[in-house]
């Protein structure tokens, strides 16, 4: 018995001290703050910068931006109390192997929101405003992205050991920020090599931006676009928006599961909660270290 009782005493020491060695030896994730972050274009807004685990000045990372910003990591600064959790999503990709690390911008919304994210070609058309509808506010979303790409962007890049270059440069977004990521890449095709677009608003303006993407497509070889909807709430009015997007990726010779991907998610409502769920997707669309992640989401 007493030797029973040593084994057991030894072996909970063991195992204490493995999962104390195997703790020190996890790579934190590093959270930088830049509140107030000043543009000349829009008003100041808070930053923050996700450095993911093994972050080394030795190495060049590829960068995303997300709008939205306040819903990326914490639940305490997220809209409905629910975020994307992304930190923990490429925590788990990138120790299952899955992806290669990268380092995330999360730039926060303000109080104007919606005319940072509406699509700013249409401001001028007739069409536009006619459904104005009593909102006197000037849609700002060009100097949105000018303030992301001429000053965020150069000050992630300086600050940071990035690789700056289109194909390792991704914004992506939910709802408007849908929206918006798809027109940064439109609208800023030698910048942005990839635009995650998650539950696309494609009804603003009662669908009318469809016209812009139509003409405005980036060449397909040098981009990557990924969409998806669920179909429940708000996400209910989308599949029909969304496949008359994707006539026009295979148009404009995309190839669905190599640089362009569409996703539908039966019960998926309109939330923070089912972003969540499925942020890793689009996370392994652009960052998966080879072609079989492509097609492994069929």
């Amino acid at each position: 018995m007493k030797s029973i009782r040593l084994f057991l005493i030894l072996f909970t020491a063991f195992v204490q001290l493995t999962s104390c060695m195997s703790k020190q030896n996890e790579t934190p994730i590093q959270f930088d703050h830049y509140p107030d972050f000043a543009s000349a274009f829009v008003v100041a807004r808070n930053v923050e910068v996700m450095l993911p685990p093994g972050y080394t000045e030795e190495k060049a990372y590829d960068v995303i931006y997300m709008h939205d910003g306040q819903n990326i990591f914490n639940p305490e600064t997220s809209y409905a109390g629910v975020a994307w959790e992304v930190d923990k999503a490429i925590k788990e990709l990138i120790e299952e192997e899955k992806i290669r690390p990268a380092i995330i911008v999360a730039i926060w919304n303000t109080p104007q929101r919606m005319q940072e994210y509406m699509p700013a070609k249409l401001a001028d058309s007739v069409y536009y405003r006619a459904k104005k509808a009593g909102w006197d506010d000037d849609v700002i979303s060009d100097d949105y992205l000018r303030f992301i790409v001429t000053e965020l962007k150069p000050f992630i890049d300086s600050a940071y050991s990035t690789s700056p270059h289109r194909e390792n440069t991704f914004i992506m977004g939910s709802s408007m920020g849908g929206l918006i990521s798809l027109y940064a890449l439109t609208e800023y095709p030698e910048v942005f090599g990839s635009a995650g677009c998650i539950s696309t608003h494609w009804p603003a303006l009662d669908g009318v931006f469809l016209n812009y993407v139509k003409d405005n497509l980036p060449e397909p070889g040098n981009h990557k676009i990924y969409f998806d909807f669920g179909t429940e709430t708000l996400d209910a009015q989308y599949e029909p928006f969304q496949q008359k997007v994707d006539r026009m990726m295979e148009d404009k010779g995309f190839t669905n599961g190599k640089d362009w991907l569409t996703l539908k998610f039966e019960g998926a409502d309109h939330s923070e909660k089912a972003w969540q769920e499925r942020v890793h997707l689009p996370l392994m669309f652009f960052l998966g270290k080879n072609e079989l992640i492509n097609t492994s989401f069929f």
